[in-house]
């Protein structure tokens, strides 16, 4: 299996980043997990969204995501929401609208914060824009709260967060195999 992810924060030791990868452990063995950086996409603009003058950056982006697939998104929350960054690099994949590289696309949410509420309202928002933008995204996301507590300490995710990426990620193999027999 072929999956990349987005990572919300933007920061090497991030807790998403490493909520991410605890979810790319689960995956079954064989299967391939790569980061897609956006940090360099402008922000989107149809004046640059324009065929044969699309900026490198985001022809990759599209790239990356329409050879996976499945993605995992891991986004923090940032003011009540997604990050910016993020949220843009989905407006990106969304275009062509009806064609772009994540339409019909398995994706696994995931979201971790320092605060006990675990991204709660990122991951809505996240689900929600990638729904928009034509991925099918996993029913149930997964979060961790007072992830500081968690991963400063090195210790093991809490059981019932450990049981809902096993879900989680079960759900997303699950999602690419009735992808894959829909395509056949």
């Amino acid at each position: 299996m072929n999956v990349v992810t987005l990572i919300g924060s933007l920061r090497a030791g991030s807790h998403n980043r490493q909520l991410a990868e605890a979810a790319a452990a689960l995956l079954p063995a064989g299967s391939h997990v790569a980061n897609v950086d956006f940090s360099t996409l402008p922000f989107y603009s149809e004046e640059l969204d324009v065929e044969g003058q699309t900026p490198t950056s985001v022809q990759k982006l599209r790239q990356e995501i329409a050879a996976a697939d499945a993605v995992i998104v891991a986004t923090p929350e940032y003011n009540g929401s997604l990050p910016g960054g993020l949220k843009n690099a989905i407006d990106w994949a969304s275009r062509p609208y009806g064609r772009g590289s994540l339409t019909g696309k398995p994706v696994l949410v995931l979201g971790a914060s320092m605060s006990p509420y675990a991204a709660k309202w990122a991951r809505g928002d996240a689900v929600r824009a990638l729904g928009v933008a034509g991925a099918k995204p996993i029913d149930d996301t997964v979060g961790l709260g007072s992830s500081h507590e968690v991963f400063a300490g090195g210790q093991a995710l809490p059981d019932a967060t450990a049981e809902a990426l096993r879900a989680g990620v079960a759900s997303l193999v699950v999602a690419v195999a009735e992808a894959n027999l829909q395509a056949a």
